[in-house]
């Protein structure tokens, strides 16, 4: 006679589960819903085009976070079903597919574990990410457009809209740097702990045959703000340079100039863009960035200053965290959390959710001891 009895594993799914709702608040999440889509229909919405992209975004974001959790718990019901109805009906096929079920159920759940670990004030928002090749020469700018590719397929396999805003493409092979935006929620809390140096080791495809070579790459990952309002920036602080945005290689794409680079006169930061049709466009969406950089620089150099008046300053901001070995053994190691694939090829094709979860879970208890 055929026994399964998972009901342990279900009982511990359950209990993570109701952990999350708690966090979560689908009831607080259907108010929000309620709200914005009372907003969003109304007729006027769209005189304000900027308004209405704030509240439509807004209640994406809800809708899909609130779809979420609803569907984890349509899936713990309709799992103890399938196991009433296997061992009722003594089916094989339908334990194999409840066992199925619940490794499927444990990662997802973990993923949302994960979340209710992001409550830092801007984790909640969408997220800007900007990729900069460093030194390696055509490995590196190579190794860029890898990393690059490697975070739009992971949007792309959660469904997370992705939209490449500016792409600096190197001479050779690759790119000397690309910021893009992905809009979803927690998007900057989950991607936040992939900023830092990263650093891959392999046989150099553009050197001397057999000769291994290291090159780098610096991640940035920014917030998204609706609005920058604390960062007044003069505009004598600011230099404004246009130009026809470029393919790679160099080759014009656009016979008009309406690419857009601001150069921050004080701190040095330059922030372009060239997704948009227009100048202005352009130079709108490089304002925000530039704002919400600033806001950010402000933000750190404070924190950094009461470490340091504290004496317990760290020296971390840029260090290496992650390596990349696509030589001898095949590795993908992070070296602040330990978690490392022997299959770097699946990582470079977005399946990097194994490294932020251990990222994000590695900065909870990091902040917890600070």
């Amino acid at each position: 006679m055929l026994e399964y009895d998972p009901s342990a594993e279900i009982q511990a799914l359950r209990a993570t589960f109701a952990e999350i709702e708690a966090v979560v608040d689908p009831e607080a999440l259907r108010k929000d819903i309620a709200e914005l889509s009372e907003r969003a229909g109304a007729p006027d919405l769209w005189d304000d085009a900027e308004e209405a992209q704030k509240v439509t975004s807004a209640l994406s974001h809800r809708q899909a976070e609130l779809g979420r959790v609803t569907e984890v718990g349509r899936r713990l019901d309709d799992l103890e079903v399938l196991v009433e109805l296997a061992n009722e009906m003594e089916d094989e096929d339908s334990v194999e597919e409840a066992k199925r079920e619940i490794k499927d159920l444990e990662k997802i759940i973990s993923d949302l574990e994960v979340q209710t670990l992001l409550d830092g004030e801007y984790d909640a928002r969408s997220a800007v990410v900007t990729i900069r090749s460093g030194a390696g020469g055509d490995d590196a700018t190579d190794f860029a457009e890898m990393l690059m590719r490697m975070y739009l397929r992971w949007a792309e396999r959660h469904k997370y809209p992705a939209k490449v805003m500016d792409t600096s493409y190197a001479e050779g092979a690759g790119i000397k740097s690309a910021t893009f935006e992905i809009d979803a929620p927690y998007a900057y809390g989950t991607l936040s702990v992939e900023a830092g140096t990263h650093r891959l080791a392999r046989i150099s495809p553009f050197g001397a045959a057999d000769k291994r070579q290291t090159s780098f790459a610096a991640v940035e990952v920014i917030p998204v703000m609706e609005e920058a309002v604390e960062v007044d920036i003069p505009e004598t602080d600011i230099r404004v340079d246009v130009f026809r945005s470029s393919g790679p290689g160099g080759q014009s794409v656009n016979t008009t100039d309406s690419a857009v680079r601001l150069t921050h006169l004080p701190s040095g930061i330059v922030v372009s863009m060239q997704n948009e049709k227009s100048q202005i466009q352009n130079r709108a969406a490089a304002m925000r960035v530039l704002q919400t950089r600033l806001l950010l620089l402000k933000k750190e150099e404070e924190a950094a200053k009461k470490k340091e008046l504290a004496g317990t300053i760290t020296a971390s901001w840029g260090d290496q965290m992650r390596s990349y070995f696509l030589y001898g053994q095949q590795l993908v190691k992070d070296l602040r959390t330990g978690f490392e694939s022997g299959n770097p090829s699946i990582v470079f094709d977005g399946d990097i959710d194994g490294f932020i979860a251990a990222g994000i879970r590695w900065r909870k208890r990091k902040d917890d001891d600070d």
